[in-house]
């Protein structure tokens, strides 16, 4: 089933996230519907606070990025295929000097920003069987997580922009929590005005 996803503006992308047990009920469900929902927005990334839920899960499938021209044949192989689910997830360590690379967030439609990124990062997390990992990721596969991650502590990438940036994006930003914007994939705005 595919969910609403939940537009700028809405406290709960604002949360940090808690944790979860096995026992959270129909955890299967969610994560396939989750599944749904980003493939029906064209997402490589989609976290349980954009569908609503303040909690730690978000789901990777970098398949789409591993076409780019400008990836190494190493770097394609990498991207190609991964498709995880982390839950709990925390981030141990980043490290590496910070490079941009312009990013956007289904919840956010329409603005794309140049977002600087340490290139390395260490997260342990559990997979939906609950088994811990800890691993390592570099270079597009770690900014994909690490953009992810940052959902489940309540931060968006626009955070990370200069105060000028967020400044000259207010108003852009406003429209989208009003619902003041067409997409092609099924939204909830927390300021649309209803009976309009």
């Amino acid at each position: 089933m595919i969910l609403p996803i939940t537009a700028y503006g809405d406290p709960v992308l604002r949360k940090k996230a808690s944790e979860i047990t096995k026992e959270y009920p129909n955890l299967d469900s969610l994560l396939q519907n989750m599944w749904e929902t980003m493939y029906n927005a064209s997402g490589v990334g989609l976290a349980a606070p954009q569908v609503g839920l303040p909690i730690r899960i978000f789901l990777v499938d970098t398949t789409p990025f591993s076409n780019d021209e400008d990836l190494s044949e190493e770097e394609s192989k990498q991207l190609n295929g991964f498709k995880k689910v982390f839950i709990n997830a925390k981030i141990e360590e980043e490290t590496g000097e910070e490079w941009g690379f312009n990013e956007g967030c289904l919840s956010i439609p329409d603005v794309r920003e140049d977002v600087y990124r340490k290139p390395k990062i260490k997260i342990t997390y559990q997979d939906e069987a609950f088994n811990t990992h800890t691993e390592e990721y570099d270079g597009l596969l770690a900014r994909v997580i690490q953009h992810e991650y940052d959902h489940i502590e309540g931060v968006l990438f626009t955070d990370k922009l200069s105060s000028l940036k967020k400044r000259l994006l207010k108003s852009r930003l406003d429209k989208i929590a009003k619902g003041k914007i067409r997409v092609e994939y099924k939204m909830r705005f927390p300021l649309l005005k209803k009976g309009r």
